[in-house]
């Protein structure tokens, strides 16, 4: 067996080959990944639920652009911010109340500090309120009152309104 001289080589971080057709639905977190990875960011949803993390106040004078890590490590980061000019003041004032949420949403401690650019933000999209639900029968929604967040509040309200209106096992039609 012989090498030829001067062919190249594959790279060996290239993954296998499946031979098989994929779901565009397969291939999109990787593509949305790689897009947040370049600029910046490990995660995707500090970006998409910013309003979550900070509170609408917050979000609608404020936009994440980046987390930094020091090189090597995950955790210890900055975040850079983009803010209003007038809410820079403000913004500056709650950075440790930012950092506390951020790295509750991460579940350890992502970000150390917290950098200001002043800026125009892009306005969050309008939340609609959920859908008005019928009503939860009583022996169901006695336990769903402890729950905090709203929208899973309501979809579980949903599901088990769904789950008393039906009679017998599901069926599949």
């Amino acid at each position: 067996m012989s090498k030829r001289i001067g062919a190249p080589r594959p790279p060996k971080d290239e993954p296998q080959r499946a031979n098989r057709s994929r779901q565009v639905s397969e291939l999109l977190p990787d593509v949305g990944r790689a897009a947040f990875r370049r600029f910046g960011f490990i995660q995707s949803s500090v970006v998409s639920r910013w309003p979550d993390i900070v509170g609408e106040r917050y979000a609608a004078a404020s936009q994440p652009e980046s987390i930094r890590f020091p090189m090597g490590k995950k955790e210890g980061g900055t975040l850079t911010l983009v803010v209003r000019g007038a809410f820079a003041p403000m913004m500056q004032h709650i950075i440790p109340e930012i950092i506390e949420r951020v790295n509750r949403f991460f579940g350890y401690s992502a970000v150390a500090r917290v950098v200001i650019h002043q800026g125009e933000v892009a306005k969050p999209p309008l939340r609609r309120a959920p859908p008005s639900l019928k009503v939860v029968p009583v022996d169901m929604g006695h336990t769903l009152k402890s729950i905090a967040d709203p929208e899973l509040k309501a979809v579980l309200e949903a599901l088990a309104a769904g789950v008393a209106a039906s009679s017998g096992p599901p069926r599949v039609s």
